[in-house]
């Protein structure tokens, strides 16, 4: 059976109650998954899951803990109406996404990698408009270091559930 697995950081509780501040708002995904930074987003089998698994454990044993900051509320339009608490890209996430597509499963992303913790989406035009106005004027400041990423699944209700967590660095 093919099940939809992501895999994301999900930010210090500070940063995920600063997201959800808006979300529960302007995110109708607010009840099915935390705030999060999404790296990779692929379809899988069962069975392809215990290789999957190694795999991560290697990227993560790679790969050391990491700054995670954000300066700013930005927004996808025209592309989409997404707006979103911008990641400063840093040099360790960006590998870390590339070792990620590089060697899971799954279709290379849609679109370039642009770190973000979404907080509001599937606006209309006004809506959105109106958000993003008001939010990019709130100054955002936010420092934290990053030391686990998660694989998660997504259930048949549509909500997302932790799979496995793996820690950055020697273990």
């Amino acid at each position: 059976m093919t099940t939809k697995f992501g895999i994301v950081i999900f930010p210090s509780k500070k940063l995920q109650d600063l997201a959800n501040s808006y979300r529960k708002r302007y995110d109708p995904h607010y009840a099915l998954i935390p705030p999060h930074l999404t790296l990779k987003a692929f379809s899988a089998e069962d069975e392809q899951m215990k290789a999957v698994s190694e795999t991560l454990h290697n990227i993560a044993a790679e790969t050391n803990p990491f700054q995670l900051s954000i300066r700013k509320v930005s927004s996808f339009q025209p592309v989409n109406n997404v707006i979103y608490l911008k990641v400063n890209p840093t040099e360790e996430l960006n590998l870390l996404h590339e070792k990620v597509n590089d060697n899971i499963i799954g279709d290379k992303p849609e679109y370039a990698f642009v770190p973000h913790i979404t907080i509001g989406q599937k606006l209309s035009n006004d809506e959105h408009s109106d958000v993003f106005g008001s939010l990019k004027m709130d100054r955002v400041e936010h420092e934290e270091i990053v030391d686990r990423f998660h694989l998660l699944y997504q259930l048949e209700n549509g909500s997302w559930s932790v799979y496995e967590t793996f820690r950055l660095g020697k273990e």
